[in-house]
């Protein structure tokens, strides 16, 4: 007998961009269908046509994409769906598992008002429950209700947290159909997971009242449930539901600060599962190792030095080639890296690649790696930092005046030359190395922080770099950076 194939989905609502817990629930679900050789399904809840936006639909496949996390098939719409969403209404009254109800919103919040009063729980219990439509008032259209039991348990064996029983009593008639003929959020999900064929419901903690509602909508239409695994929520360092004030942000802003896609699944995937103590998990391992019994359930921490750390090791760990690529498609997304990239020549762009091995081995974002990199796009004369122009005393343009004629009668013009002709020069000289290799720095960046300057001299080229150290020599700067 053939096992019915795992289907998973991620469904969110596009009200806004893609966030970070969003983007750890899509990638569990990816996980688990790679895992299983299942599907990866993508739904766009777009059902509160007052906030669901173009451009927020946009930004989810984007982000999606951005992650390397796309689905299996085209995405489904949930708005588009809703004459079948009424349809399955339509069944559940037919099946007396629903039924419609006049009350208006004032009696409700009486209704509730009343309970509060009373300490009772909320539970807002219909007259029309066990009501003929001959006693319906005339005008009014009605809502429709889910006849929810009120005796025993609503059951969720969960694969997070285990076994989660709800008393019926404490849950009400819930709506699945409003009075506008429009169909709720919980008849939808269940109706379209049920139409998709989901096997399995991975989704955050904070859904979890929802699930037992949904469950009874199963049970109602006589359909198999899904299996369900609610996610631990991400709480921020301070143990507080992350939010924005703790930095939390969207997916593209991410993107934007220079985080690499590979870094980003690594660290989302240890946000409530680990493998051992393993901390840096490639690609393929994640997919070999994933499975939802080694989901927990306390909510899990986001560390953004942690994050930085991770992304630091895939840097250094990408080609330079494919980093080149990351770059150029990040730069236009950076804060004024859009000017920047509009002005690099195929020539620098290819500086830049050269420089990248002695960059990449101290920048922990791609935003870092353009930062260390600007000495090569700078515009003679270098306009010198505070620190670099006080290292520059006459002493040290003494000294490099020096030095230009002996790196202009280099054969070959490598790091390693370049260094060898260094040390024969600080040794004539009775000097240390660091003696002339920090004046060189600061008269070929305009910094005292670069990659080893040797590598930075080459990258340059010789014609840029005599050029520059040559501008030291006659005093022709750009004056102190800000």
């Amino acid at each position: 007998m053939t096992a019915t194939p795992i289907i998973v989905r991620f469904a969110p609502s596009p009200t806004g961009e893609l966030h970070i817990g969003s983007a750890r629930a899509a990638l569990f679900n990816w996980l688990y269908a790679r895992h299983t050789g299942g599907k990866f399904l993508l739904r766009i809840e777009d059902t509160d046509r007052a906030r669901s936006t173009e451009p927020a639909i946009a930004a989810i496949l984007d982000g999606l994409k951005w992650l390397e996390l796309e689905p299996d098939e085209e995405p489904v719409y949930q708005f588009s769906r809703a004459a079948r969403h009424r349809e399955i209404a339509e069944a559940l009254i037919a099946a007396n598992k629903a039924y419609k109800c006049y009350c208006s919103p004032e009696e409700i919040g009486a209704a509730r008002s009343k309970a509060r009063e009373e300490s009772r729980p909320q539970i807002f219990l219909s007259p029309w429950r066990d009501k003929s439509d001959a006693e319906a008032p005339k005008g009014i259209k009605p809502a429709i209700r889910l006849k929810a039991p009120r005796e025993g348990e609503t059951v969720v064996e969960d694969k997070v947290l285990g076994r989660v029983a709800f008393p019926n009593k404490d849950l009400d008639d819930l709506i699945i159909l409003r009075s506008d003929g429009t169909p709720t959020y919980n008849l939808s999900v269940v109706v379209d997971d049920h139409d998709m064929g989901v096997t399995h419901v991975i989704r955050g903690v904070d859904h979890l009242t929802n699930t037992a509602r949904q469950t009874q909508i199963y049970l109602g239409m006589g359909w198999p449930v899904p299996v369900f695994a609610h996610l631990p929520l991400i709480h921020g360092p301070d143990g507080a539901k992350l939010s924005k004030r703790h930095g939390a942000q969207g997916v593209a802003s991410y993107r934007a600060m220079g985080y690499l896609p590979v870094a980003m699944r690594n660290y989302l995937v240890r946000l409530g599962w680990s493998h051992g103590d393993e901390e840096i998990i490639p690609p393929q391992k994640m997919v070999e190792w994933f499975d939802l019994d080694a989901v927990g359930k306390s909510p899990a921490r986001f560390d953004f030095a942690k994050l930085a750390d991770l992304n630091g090791h895939y840097i250094r760990n990408t080609p330079d080639a494919e980093l080149l690529q990351r770059i150029k498609a990040t730069l236009p997304e950076m804060e004024d890296g859009a000017t920047l990239a509009n002005r690099l020549t195929a020539t620098q762009w290819q500086a830049l690649e050269r420089s990248l091995p002695g960059l990449k081995e101290r920048a922990k974002t791609l935003k870092e790696l353009i930062d260390g990199a600007m000495y090569l796009f700078a515009v003679r004369p270098l306009a010198l930092e505070e620190k670099a122009a006080k290292l520059l005393d006459g002493e040290s343009r003494r000294m490099i005046a020096d030095l230009v004629p002996r790196f202009a009668g280099l054969t070959d013009w490598t790091a390693a030359v370049i260094e060898s002709e260094v040390r024969s020069f600080a040794e004539a000289k009775g000097l240390k190395l660091g003696k002339v290799a920090q004046p060189l720095r600061a008269a070929a960046t305009g910094s005292t922080v670069s990659p080893p300057i040797f590598d930075v001299l080459e990258v340059l080229g010789r014609e840029e770099a005599l050029a520059r150290l040559g501008d030291q020599v006659t005093g022709a700067t750009g004056g102190a950076a800000a």
